[in-house]
C-alpha cells in the first residue's frame, strides 16, 4: 500500500520546509519512499527496536541531512519533537504491527512458526518478555489477554493447560506453547483461522509491548502535532487496533455542538476531514507481492482546523 500512503500525504508534503513523521520506522522502507519522493521535506523517525534503528540508519545513509532516527516509543513523540524543536509537522505515518525484520528473526520469538525462545519484545532493552508473562502472570490476567487482545473464545481452556504444565515446568519456547495450544483446543475450534496458536501469539506480543495503551497516547498526540492542512496515513493489522483508528477519525470529523443550533460555532466545528472512505485494504496484486499485507487496514485523515 506504499504508493497509496505517497499520493495520500503528498498534498502536504510537496512544500520545502515540510516534516514528515515515520512513527514506526522498521527497516526505513517507507522512509526511504518519503525521503526520495518528496526531496523539500525532512524526515523524523521512530523506533523501539535498536536493531531496525542501525539496519534503517544504513538504508537512510544517502539522505542523512534530512532524515533524523530516534530510538523511543512513539507515544514519546511530543518529547521527541519538542527536543528537536519541531512544533509543527505536515505528514504522520503510522504502520503498525510487527515488522519484517521481527518476524523474519526466529530468535526474536514473534513467529508461532518456528521454535524460539519467548521474548516478543520489540525494544530488547527493558521489559519482560513473554515467557515472563506466561510463568508469572495470575490465570484471570492471562484469560483476559487472550480473550481481549487476541479475541480469543477458547481463552480459559488454554489459560487451564498452561497453568498446569508451568506448574511443571517454566514455559521458555514457542514451539511448546504452541503445541500446548493444539491440543487444549476442540477440533472445531481447529478447523478455521488458520494456525491455532495465532490468536495467543498476538495477544502476548500485545501485552508484552503494551501496543493498544501505547497507541492510544500516540494517536491523539500524532493528531496535536499536525499542522492544519497536515495528513496522517495509519495502516493496522488487526481490529482492535483499526477500531482505535476509526474511533480518533470519526470523532475528529464530527461536529460536536448541541443539536438544534442555527449557527455551528467555530468551536464545535471538524478538526479533521477523512481522506478514506471506511478502511482501505491492499489489491490482490499488492498481496501477492507481499502476502502480510493481507489483513493491513489504510485511514487517513487531513487536519482542518486549529483546536479553540
Amino acid at each position: 500500500m506504499l504508493r497509496r500512503t505517497l499520493d495520500l500525504l503528498a498534498p502536504a508534503l510537496a512544500e520545502p520546509g515540510a516534516t514528515v513523521l515515520d512513527c514506526t520506522l522498521g527497516l526505513g522502507g517507507h522512509s526511504q519512499a518519503l525521503l526520495s519522493t518528496f526531496p523539500a521535506a525532512r524526515l523524523i523517525g521512530l523506533d523501539r527496536d535498536t536493531a531496525a534503528l542501525e539496519l534503517a540508519g544504513e538504508r537512510l545513509a544517502p539522505y542523512a541531512d534530512r532524515a533524523t532516527l530516534v530510538h523511543a516509543v512513539y507515544d514519546e513523540l511530543p518529547e521527541v519533537l519538542e527536543r528537536l524543536g519541531v512544533p509543527r509537522i505536515q505528514g504522520v505515518l503510522f504502520d503498525l504491527g510487527v515488522s519484517s525484520l521481527q518476524l523474519d528473526e526466529a530468535e526474536r520469538g514473534f513467529a508461532y512458526a518456528q521454535d524460539a525462545p519467548l521474548d516478543m519484545r520489540m525494544d530488547q532493552t527493558t521489559g519482560p518478555g513473554a515467557a515472563e508473562v506466561l510463568n508469572t502472570y495470575a490465570p484471570g490476567d492471562l484469560v483476559r489477554i487472550l480473550r481481549t487482545y487476541g479475541e480469543e473464545k477458547q481463552a480459559r481452556r488454554i489459560v487451564e493447560a498452561i497453568v498446569r504444565e508451568r506448574e511443571k515446568e517454566p514455559f521458555t519456547r514457542s514451539a511448546r506453547l504452541v503445541e500446548l495450544i493444539r491440543d487444549a483446543l476442540p477440533q472445531a475450534a481447529k478447523r478455521t483461522g488458520g494456525n491455532p496458536a495465532k490468536r495467543t501469539f498476538q495477544a502476548l506480543r500485545i501485552e508484552v509491548n503494551g501496543e493498544l495503551a501505547v497507541l492510544e497516547r500516540a494517536l491523539p498526540a500524532a493528531l496535536e502535532a499536525l499542522a492544519v492542512g497536515g495528513r496522517m496515513v495509519v495502516m493496522s493489522y488487526h481490529s482492535l487496533e483499526d477500531r482505535l483508528v476509526k474511533q480518533l477519525f470519526v470523532a475528529g470529523a464530527a461536529n460536536t455542538a448541541p443539536p438544534g443550533l442555527p449557527v455551528v460555532p467555530e468551536q464545535y466545528q471538524p478538526r479533521l476531514r477523512l481522506l478514506t472512505r471506511g478502511a482501505e485494504q491492499a489489491t490482490d496484486e499488492e498481496i501477492a507481492e507481499n502476502r502480510r499485507a493481507a489483513p493491513a487496514r489504510l485511514r487517513a485523515v487531513q487536519r482542518i482546523r486549529e483546536a479553540t
